[in-house]
């Protein structure tokens, strides 16, 4: 596919990578113009994820985890006008039309259902470029206008759209079109290793946002509760290629002893007998990862798989997954206040922000991680065992959507996959998932049934 020429402006340069502020502190993210540099960065993002592809040709089936390109594209930008330059927090109303006209109808989420979305009457291309550009521009002046302590909507807008650039990367794989030129490198193949299990003494800790960081807290972590977990022992790594080809080889998929009633169920019907995205080839297992197939790669974490699926390896193995209390005091060694598994700074194995286009084990450093633990943000989402539920006391944020609707039918993920900004995640984030998403860049690391 051919680049489209109106979007050449757009993406200039889009193929260097923006190191600088991936690692920047998250403390100082939002200070002075760095935060207007961040949403910049965000933009140029977004359309290099697309940039190689002609979106008046691109098309997508009408299924529901994905969204029509242009569709996405514009609401990202609406949604970053909406909230930083038509929204009055004071009034908790819209007090100001959109640039575009018709956008309210066209892209704004709570309201156009998913499926119509592939059928509105859409403005020509270069409008609809413009209205990214004119937004942005215009959410640039305004920050520039708005003082440190109420620029919550900037960085929502910010994080926002970098979720959607995760989204946008996960639309090209169930897709199978190419990687996009943002310069990622393969991910190494690490040795192989045998992977043990880290003990945790259990205790009482505070889960969620306590109100003192500096960065921005979405509703769903608020806030800090007490929780008791009890003597555990989990997986140092994630669930490998490897070890999860053992289980499909053993017949994994065609025993309902391991599957749960609903996950035999959706396992019919989606008519699997091993990973959406694995075909066999002779004796050996290969994966598609965007278009290219290739061999499994052993040591690296398993990806893609549902909830449903890592629950039946979880009994076929004799393991269970662990709650999300649980992956939370384990990331913060039992409760500390850091932001990462290593610490209060991003990861300097580059290990997030799409360096690489995969995950792999040999990115991660198990130095990095005080408690033992590998891989805990950085290679793959990982589920856990915990619907998703409001914290105690939770109260929306103006964005209700974000997360409200959304409580007991979804379930939670922790971590953070390759392709994920390093700006977004931490020890605290909650990610949410259907139980039978495979097109998430999620895999999943185990705990022993019996405490320590």
């Amino acid at each position: 596919m051919r680049q489209l020429p109106l979007f050449e402006e757009l993406v200039a340069g889009v193929t260097m990578q923006t190191t600088g502020l991936a690692r920047e502190t998250i403390a100082g993210l939002y200070e002075g113009d760095r935060l207007a540099a961040a949403l910049q960065d965000a933009r140029r993002r977004t359309l290099g994820i697309y940039s190689h592809l002609d979106l008046a040709k691109a098309t997508v089936p009408c299924i529901a985890i994905v969204n029509p390109p242009v569709w996405e594209l514009s609401h990202i930008a609406w949604f970053q006008e909406y909230w930083c330059l038509r929204y009055d927090r004071d009034a908790e109303r819209v007090v100001k039309p959109p640039l575009l006209p018709a956008a309210d109808d066209l892209f704004d989420s709570r309201s156009v259902a998913h499926d119509l979305r592939w059928t509105l009457p859409y403005p020509p291309l270069e409008t609809l470029r413009a209205y990214m550009a004119d937004t942005l521009d215009a959410t640039l002046a305004a920050l520039a206008a708005t003082p440190e302590d109420q620029r919550y909507f900037f960085r929502l807008a910010l994080l926002h759209e970098d979720m959607h650039g995760e989204a946008l990367l996960m639309t090209l794989q169930t897709m199978g079109w190419p990687l996009p030129p943002l310069g990622a490198q393969s991910p190494p193949t690490a040795s192989g290793r045998i992977t043990r299990d880290v003990r945790f003494s259990g205790g009482e800790f505070e889960q969620g946002a306590t109100g003192r960081e500096r960065a921005f807290v979405f509703d769903n972590e608020k806030w800090a509760h007490t929780v008791q977990v009890a003597p555990f022992a989990m997986a140092e790594s994630p669930v490998t290629q490897r070890e999860y080809a053992q289980f499909v080889d053993d017949g994994g998929y065609a025993q309902t002893q391991f599957w749960t009633a609903e996950g035999w169920r959706w396992r019919e019907s989606m008519r699997l007998e091993a990973p959406r995205h694995w075909c066999l080839e002779g004796s050996r297992w290969l994966a598609r990862h965007f278009s290219h197939w290739a061999p499994i790669d052993p040591t690296a974490p398993m990806m893609q798989v549902s909830l449903h699926e890592a629950h039946a390896f979880c009994r076929w193995a004799r393991r269970r997954l662990p709650t999300e209390a649980e992956w939370e005091f384990a990331a913060r060694n039992g409760g500390r206040d850091d932001r990462y598994p290593w610490g209060d700074d991003p990861h300097p194995g580059g290990c997030l922000d799409f360096r690489f286009s995969g995950p792999s084990a040999a990115v991660m450093d198990p130095g990095y991680s005080a408690s033992g633990l590998r891989q805990m943000i950085g290679g793959v989402w990982e589920w856990t065992s915990t619907p998703f539920s409001p914290y105690p006391g939770f109260q929306p944020d103006p964005y209700r959507e974000y997360s409200e609707p959304w409580f007991h039918s979804h379930h939670v993920l922790r971590g953070g996959s390759f392709a994920t900004r390093a700006r977004l995640v931490h020890n605290r984030f909650r990610n949410f998932y259907l139980p039978d998403r495979t097109d998430v860049f999620a895999g999943f690391r185990t705990c022993a049934l019996d405490a320590p």
